[in-house]
């Protein structure tokens, strides 16, 4: 699967859960994703939220394209939280944040997450 310019596909590691596929697409937001793809790998303690999970990235990036709602299978950076979120189910976020990409295999993955999980994002 090859993602070319615009898509760059991700692997979605949960220590103890197993792993997930994405990609960041970068017309979703430009600026941030090339931020996070700079940062690669990525990784933290992963906190349960509604509709999914969130992990800080440490990239301090302002409002980008950002929504209010999400679609299951949404990956979104939250400016105001300063981390990344993986959204398992459709969410109304708490306030807005950029889309950067999706999950495209193993959604329900992140479904079993836990608080404290260790998670990580690399290049797949």
């Amino acid at each position: 699967m090859s993602g070319g310019i615009s898509k760059t596909p991700i692997r979605i590691r949960v220590a103890g859960l197993g792993e997930a596929e994405g990609e960041f697409v970068r017309f979703y937001a430009p600026l941030t994703v090339e931020t996070l793809l700079r940062g690669l790998p990525l990784e933290g303690r992963a906190h349960p939220t509604r509709g999914g999970c969130s992990f800080i990235v440490g990239i301090k990036r302002g409002e980008e394209k950002s929504v209010r709602k999400v679609e299951a299978g949404t990956i979104a950076y939250w400016p105001m939280g300063d981390a990344l979120c993986i959204f398992h189910s459709p969410a109304s976020t708490y306030s807005p944040v950029n889309r950067v990409g999706r999950v495209t295999k193993n959604l329900d993955l992140i479904k079993g997450i836990t608080s404290g999980a260790r998670i990580s994002i690399e290049r797949l």
